[in-house]
């Protein structure tokens, strides 16, 4: 075998979703297929059923894949890439744009053979959910975040690794952003955490704009059980989650060792736990192969060495620059707009949007910041900065200024929010009673990510810090 078959060879086999499966059973998640009508033929195989970013739902032959004998369909045409992001989901059916009709994306499918037993497509056994079950059954986290598919039940035998990895995935969501970054700026080191922010941006966007470019199918189901649905609707390759899980642990290590004291294999080693918890739960929750976490991981190596040494300049360019106001709107939305372009409207477009919508707002309070003489950095002389110890009176303290300022962050978005998509939808001449439908317009989706998460940004640096100082909570 070639040097080259070899790479080819084990670039293919990183891609199985049976992999994924395997691994997943291996961890004591278990699918519960569910049984389709008679398959007709004696047991065989329906062979015009077409991937939907991960799942096999029935097609018509027009646009469908061939199924191999393992349950994964072999390399979809353009138009079978067509995202489920521009359909709309019943409980029974699933619209396309085209007008036709698919059975809505499951979690897996077992068809029945000519004895009526039911047999699980990918060489995935159907397991039994009654009550007899040793696991625990479970839904899959949280509801389709385009269609609104919940998916279908899973059980669940080692619910230590199934809580341990739901908190990996946890990491690289919303919720958690709108906390860890706030908890930096207000009680960590505001310096730190505005370049942490600058770094997650570019990140973020060229993992999304990629994934994009690259238009690669979530691991097929079956055999992969689905063990969170939010993100289903988004292409694959490669794992923003990687890349941010990867990101962020590694950026703050750079940053702050030497900036602050504490030993050195203490950080390393906290980065790389966090690191792999985030990669490994991606595979565990069925959303990513093995080849989209590793070229998510190494993807980010590369932009850190190439960005990080580039931090200083573009921060002190933020922070002193007269007309860096202008250029932060302008930059982050061009790239916003050039990101729209690479697709039909989905999801991770709209993420695309609210993570350059709150660079920018950061960016900004940053130079506002800057020019008002607030929240100041350290100067060289006070470095490096001591690990105060911690203390009841210093942990209830930062409760505080987290709890007080994560509700002026979601009022902000709130009320952003409600007169946003009401403002942009009637520029924009579109009726803003059903809300999702406006959003997948480019022209309501792109301003309406944008201002509201400008806004939190904004007021993550420059509001909140305004409000602690003048209640003696700095």
């Amino acid at each position: 075998m070639t040097k080259r078959s070899w790479i080819r060879e084990l670039w293919l086999d990183l891609q199985d979703p049976h992999h994924v499966a395997h691994f997943q059973e291996m961890c004591g998640v278990h699918g519960s297929f569910s049984l389709s009508p008679g398959a007709g033929g004696g047991g065989e195989l329906d062979q015009t059923r077409t991937h939907n970013n991960g799942s096999i739902s029935g097609g018509s032959e027009t646009k469908g894949s061939v199924v191999s004998e393992g349950g994964e369909g072999q390399k979809l045409t353009s138009q079978t890439r067509r995202r489920i992001g521009a359909s709309t989901t019943t409980s029974t059916t699933t619209t396309t744009t085209d007008g036709e009709t698919e059975n809505p994306t499951t979690n897996g499918t077992v068809l029945t053979n000519a004895t009526g037993e039911g047999v699980a497509t990918g060489g995935v056994k159907p397991h039994s959910l009654a009550g007899n079950s040793p696991g625990s059954t479970v839904k899959p986290l949280r509801k389709n975040s385009l269609t609104g598919d919940a998916g279908h039940e899973f059980r669940i035998d080692n619910r230590l690794l199934y809580y341990l990895f739901t908190l990996g995935t946890e990491l690289g969501n919303e919720s958690f952003y709108i906390t860890f970054y706030p908890f930096l700026m207000w009680n960590l080191d505001a310096f730190v955490g505005r370049r942490v922010v600058m770094v997650w941006v570019w990140v973020m966007y060229l993992g999304q704009c990629t994934k994009d470019l690259v238009g690669w199918q979530r691991p097929a189901s079956p055999p992969v059980v689905k063990v969170e649905m939010f993100y289903n609707s988004e292409y694959s390759m490669p794992s923003t989650h990687a890349m941010s899980g990867t990101a962020l642990p590694f950026s703050l290590f750079f940053l702050t060792y030497g900036r602050w004291e504490y030993p050195f294999p203490i950080g390393l080693g906290l980065a790389l736990i966090w690191t792999v918890l985030v990669c490994v739960s991606r595979i565990y929750m069925g959303m990513h192969s093995i080849l989209d976490v590793v070229v998510g991981f190494l993807y980010t190596v590369l932009i850190l060495l190439v960005f990080l040494p580039a931090l200083d300049a573009v921060d002190g360019f933020y922070l002193t620059y007269r007309y860096a106001p202008l250029v932060i709107v302008l930059v982050h939305l061009g790239l916003g707009l050039f990101s729209f372009t690479l697709d039909t409207w989905s999801t991770s477009r709209g993420d695309t949007a609210q993570i350059l919508g709150t660079g920018a707002g950061m960016a900004l309070a940053s130079h506002v910041n800057h020019l008002l003489g607030l929240l100041p950095d350290p100067g060289p002389e006070q470095l490096p900065l001591p690990m105060t110890p911690l203390s009841a009176g210093l942990l209830a303290l930062m409760g505080v200024r987290l709890a007080l300022g994560v509700l002026v962050l979601l009022a902000t978005r709130a009320v952003m929010k409600k007169v946003t998509i009401t403002l942009v939808c009637r520029l924009i001449g579109v009726s803003s009673e059903d809300v999702r439908a406006a959003r997948q317009n480019m022209g309501v989706e792109l301003p309406y990510r944008y201002i509201v998460y400008g806004a939190v940004g904004f007021n993550v640096i420059f509001l909140v810090p305004l409000l602690f100082s003048h209640t003696r909570l700095s």
